[in-house]
């Protein structure tokens, strides 16, 4: 019964799960080396290339890279929306510091509005020095378990992260489509990730 479970696979298509699979069911399929499998015992799905048995089958090859499994558009917008949160938090409490040395309730309002340009600042330099850091990624990003690498699963450089995050221009303009892009590109890059050559990649497909 064990031998007959290890030879079960799992298959995502469409994006889903199916099965199990034996081995003559899976002969049948229109398995590709990127196909994503898993037998009983797995911990996460392998790409087919990854099994000697289905390599031996199909004719396949090794892919000597590193397995990627793409960070969807809500993921990176959930991480976006906790980096700025904590921006917004990091920004009042330095307003609120400078109302310590300003007096008077218009001198304070104007504060606040001259004081908001440096928001994009600290979200660049943040992101900047986060993304070829060790963690490769903000806060955000490391909280959903996502990651800023190369198209390789590499961690970037600091010149590449500068050219990211300055790319991100394109992205907002025009209407954000640069962002939008995600939808259709199937590493689902935004324009600034293409601009980069750069991947937001997650430790698990699903």
């Amino acid at each position: 019964m064990k031998d007959l479970e290890n030879n079960e696979y799992t298959v995502v298509v469409n994006g889903k799960p199916e099965g199990p699979y034996d081995l003559d069911s899976i002969r049948k399929m229109n398995i590709l080396p990127g196909t994503f499998l898993r037998k009983p015992g797995m911990d996460d799905y392998k790409e087919a290339h990854e099994f000697p048995e289905l390599r031996a089958l199909f004719g396949f090859s090794y892919e000597h890279t590193a397995p990627q499994y793409f960070a969807s558009f809500d993921q990176r917008l959930l991480a976006s929306v906790i980096d700025y949160f904590i921006l917004l938090l990091v920004y009042i409490f330095l307003l609120l510091f400078a109302f310590v040395f300003i007096e008077g309730k218009e001198e304070r309002i104007t504060a606040g509005i001259l004081m908001l340009p440096l928001l994009p600042v600290f979200k660049f330099i943040y992101g900047v020095a986060a993304e070829c850091a060790a963690g490769q990624g903000t806060i955000g990003k490391r909280l959903l378990n996502i990651k800023v690498t190369d198209l390789k699963g590499r961690k970037i450089s600091f010149a590449t992260a500068v050219i990211r995050n300055i790319a991100k221009l394109l992205s907002v303009l025009p209407l954000f489509f640069g962002y939008l892009y995600s939808f259709l590109n199937k590493k689902q890059q935004c324009w600034h990730d293409i601009a980069a050559n750069t991947l937001v990649i997650k430790d698990r497909l699903i």
